[in-house]
């Protein structure tokens, strides 16, 4: 399932990041899609959600690669994760044209909530401790990664 909404997650990503460049109301250009804090429209908004693409490149990759980087080195970059998406949600937050109306709050606020709910179990889950001294190969460990 992990592998699965990772991969859901990049094609909804790509098809978000193509139809904002092809929009004619923002009129980004690639160059603001690629290169941070370059866009004339939203500049920090869409700075942060460019950021926040890099840092999910970067979890991608080093997770395709996994084997070359070892176990530990994959596991240090996946921590950004835990930056990329609060960076993600402010990006959605200040660049959106629908954050005030009572739906997109209550979205945004179920997003939100399930995750630090998420979070909340991840670090106090009594397995939590346990996973981290299995062997990176064994079925256990991966459940957990």
């Amino acid at each position: 399932m992990h592998r699965n909404l990772a991969l859901a997650t990049l094609v909804f990503l790509a098809i978000h990041i193509v139809t904002a460049v092809v929009d004619p109301f923002t009129a980004l250009g690639w160059q603001a899609a690629i290169i941070p804090f370059s866009s004339s429209y939203r500049r920090l908004w869409l700075g942060l959600g460019v950021v926040a693409i890099y840092l999910l490149l970067a979890i991608v990759v080093t997770s395709l690669l996994r084997p070359y980087f070892g176990q530990s080195a994959w596991r240090a970059v996946h921590w950004l994760t835990y930056v990329m998406w609060p960076v993600a949600v402010i990006h959605g937050i200040g660049t959106g044209t629908d954050p005030r109306f009572a739906w997109m709050l209550a979205i945004e606020a179920g997003c939100i909530g399930s995750v630090v709910a998420a979070v909340a179990w991840r670090a106090t889950a009594a397995p939590h401790a346990a996973w981290r001294r299995l062997p990176a190969a064994s079925p256990q460990a991966q459940k957990w990664s």
